[in-house]
């Protein structure tokens, strides 16, 4: 159950994450001082809302930290000393270590699974006691391909095995078929126009409008294949920041219906993902804006 409609935040994210292994006394301290932070799956980490989240949570880890005996930060120590891991993704500070990557979702996705890793926003690294060695040992193989994987070199060597291959066919159709800002929807139960749903293809979307224009199975197969001839189109845009953060989740995971039909009541994972990626979008839009502006009152 939702306690209470997320409030809208203005530069500040909508929400924090933190993870940690599994005590029950540390969680019973961490659920006392966070009461409003939930798990995320997808995440796998706990979320924690709010303007200050990320000052408060830093705090409770330091405190947290001085709890682990000394035998398991010395531990983490000396394991690192015995078997280290060498890598230009990985640096060693005086509480433990530092890892800066290319973006990558997969690295990201590891490192929040490792217990009190935080990610330092100002200078851009994700941190990890010495005490959470072994985790991060254990992870470490996947953190450092997916990494490489990242490298801008290694995309272009990517991008030029596909060059004329029918994979690029296919991404070339798929960008062409999104361009197009349509999706398939059941005609006996079409989404609300002018309010955020998610869809399997275009995550939350705001539906503009339903045309009743029914579908055509053999044209969309490629990029609808579950779509069922009781289908029409529907037009779409993306969900700004302010409309994220004004939609309630929905209290229960969209079932085998609500997919079907093309479109469901987003969950709270869902939006915060949703908002993440919204909030990223107008910061570019109003980053491109500002220097436009900067060239075009400059000294000519």
């Amino acid at each position: 159950m939702i306690d209470e409609q997320p409030s809208q935040q203005d530069d500040d994210p909508p929400f924090e994450t933190v993870s940690f292994r599994f005590d029950r006394m540390t969680i019973a301290r961490f659920r006392e001082l966070f009461p409003r932070a939930r798990w995320s799956d997808s995440h796998q980490a706990w979320t924690v809302p709010g303007k200050t989240a990320r000052r408060r949570i830093d705090r409770w880890l330091a405190t947290e930290a001085t709890r682990q005996s000394p035998f398991e930060e010395e531990k983490g120590r000396d394991a690192y000393e015995w078997e280290p891991i060498l890598s230009p993704y990985l640096q060693v500070y005086d509480r433990g270590f530092r890892i800066r990557t290319p973006f990558s979702r997969a690295v990201v996705d590891e490192l929040r699974q490792i217990p009190f890793a935080r990610w330092n926003r100002d200078d851009r690294v994700w941190e990890i006691p010495f005490a959470s060695y072994d985790d991060l040992q254990d992870r470490w193989k996947t953190i450092e391909e997916a990494a490489k994987r990242a490298e801008p070199e290694e995309r272009r060597k990517r991008a030029e095995a596909r060059r004329g291959t029918e994979d690029e066919a296919k991404a070339r159709r798929r960008t062409a078929e999104r361009r197009k800002r349509r999706m398939p929807v059941s005609s006996d139960d079409p989404p609300p126009p002018g309010r955020p749903v998610a869809n399997p293809a275009y995550g939350i979307v705001i539906v503009t409008e339903v045309t009743g224009e029914i579908v055509d199975l053999e044209e969309i197969a490629e990029h609808y294949p579950n779509v069922g001839d009781d289908h029409v189109w529907a037009g779409w845009r993306p969900a700004t920041l302010v409309e994220l953060v004004r939609t309630w989740p929905a209290r229960e995971v969209p079932g085998e219906y609500e997919r079907s039909r093309g479109w469901w009541l987003p969950t709270l994972d869902e939006l915060r993902d949703a908002r993440r990626i919204a909030k990223s979008r107008e910061r570019r839009k109003r980053d491109r804006a500002e220097a436009e502006n900067s060239r075009s009152n400059g000294p000519s």
